[in-house]
């Protein structure tokens, strides 16, 4: 098998939109991509054709998984679909995994760890690919061959981008273009609409896609720099909280599917409204919870009773209970882990309505900074009662699934 070599890239890759890319072992022949149809809205599966709308009628000719000039099984596509698709990648169909990888300079083992990494499918070797696909691969290669990166972390970085750009993907069609792309005049087709509100859309969607990401990496390199020496980088310590709505599942049997997705939504843009105004990070929506991150306990505390407060006002929303702890937790492509966030969920699952519990650590920590007295006593003896932010109040000591017996403190606002 030669390799396609005829032109190349002079603009910036813009990589696939969902599941369209692949690699896979040069034995076998199997490469990851998966290439979304855009009239279905899942890929195509193995043997997608290669785009080039002139060479459409022949292929109609030839009817489907029948093999082309060169002894490739393609089944047929639409053409107004590959227009679509070609619109969104900025380029046409000329390579299979195994000429990509080539092309790239690559192994087909690297390009197919690669392209799994994005999370595409395997399409075997379909004419599938782009020239864009093509830079991509030599993009990551070249930062592991200059050093710059190992290749365990390239393969990170191809999945921490695939997971979270598939994620935004889906939301964009599903909530975005779907609403957008209702026929305007009877007779017109969705996919009518779709092509022009796409071409209009495109690039604006993805030059804020930039600005936010770069936005977003300022402010984490901001934080990260600001630590005291690298020691207290690598183990830095945290304010971790869940916040969950009450009697969800109930929810879930009374209401309309319409209904229910309205009032997660709401509760999700309300929590990350505050969480982000507060200076804290949502790190992720389960629908019924939500779990974010601050720097410091003062600004986690703030954060959940504002929380509980705006919700308690909304007649539409079920109550909350809120669990926070703080200390030392690992961080993995945007995500938390550790016993200090397993120890937020289950304060979280035994928090009373409209309350929120914390551990010892936290309530610590408050003390220590002196946003919360250590006892009542001493916010009495205190010559100004007012500098105490919050109240912590010791409840029973509770056992909770996986780590033991614990003692909840009771957070709230001090009036």
């Amino acid at each position: 098998m030669t390799v396609d070599d005829t032109g190349s890239g002079n603009g910036a890759p813009r990589g696939p939109r969902g599941r369209d890319t692949g690699g896979g072992s040069e034995a076998s022949g199997s490469a990851a991509s998966g290439d979304p149809a855009p009239g279905g809205r899942r890929g195509s599966g193995p043997g997608a054709p290669e785009r080039g709308l002139p060479d459409l009628p022949d292929r109609a000719e030839r009817g489907p998984d029948q093999p082309d000039d060169a002894g490739h099984t393609e089944p047929r596509q639409d053409p107004l679909a590959l227009r679509i698709e070609g619109l969104i990648l900025g380029a046409e169909r000329r390579y299979t995994p195994f000429q990509a990888a080539r092309a790239a300079g690559v192994s087909m083992e690297l390009a197919s760890r690669f392209w799994r990494a994005m999370g595409f499918a395997d399409i075997g070797q379909a004419k599938a690919l782009t020239e864009a696909d093509v830079l991509a691969l030599r993009r990551l290669a070249g930062l592991v061959e200059a050093g710059l990166l190992s290749e365990a972390m390239a393969v990170q970085v191809a999945r921490s981008t695939g997971q979270t750009t598939a994620r935004l993907a889906e939301w964009q069609i599903d909530s975005f273009l779907e609403g957008l792309t209702e026929p305007p005049e009877p007779g017109m087709t969705r996919t009518e609409v779709t092509y022009p509100l796409i071409e209009l859309l495109l690039p604006e969607l993805e030059e804020f896609l930039v600005y936010v990401w770069r936005r977003q990496l300022a402010a984490s390199t901001g934080r990260v720099i600001q630590v005291a020496d690298d020691e207290e980088m690598v183990d830095r310590r945290f304010a971790v909280a869940f916040a969950d709505l009450v009697g969800f599942t109930r929810l879930t049997r009374r209401m309309e599917e319409e209904e229910l997705g309205e009032l997660v939504e709401a509760f999700e843009t309300t929590a990350a409204d505050l969480v982000a105004a507060r200076g804290g990070r949502l790190v992720k929506t389960l629908g019924d919870e939500v779990l974010f991150a601050a720097d410091d306990a003062g600004t986690a505390a703030e954060i959940a009773l504002l929380l509980i407060e705006t919700m308690a006002n909304d007649g539409s929303m079920p109550e909350l209970r809120v669990g926070m702890t703080f200390g030392t937790i690992t961080t993995r492509m945007g995500d938390v882990f550790g016993t200090t966030v397993n120890l937020a969920s289950r304060l979280t699952s035994i928090a009373p309505k409209n309350a929120i519990l914390v551990d010892s650590a936290f309530a610590a920590e408050l003390v220590r900074t002196g946003e919360a007295p250590a006892s009542e006593a001493e916010a009495a003896a205190a010559e100004d009662p007012g500098e105490y932010h919050f109240a912590l109040q010791p409840m029973h000591q509770r056992p909770v699934r996986g780590l033991g017996a614990v003692e909840p403190w009771l957070l709230t606002r001090r009036d």
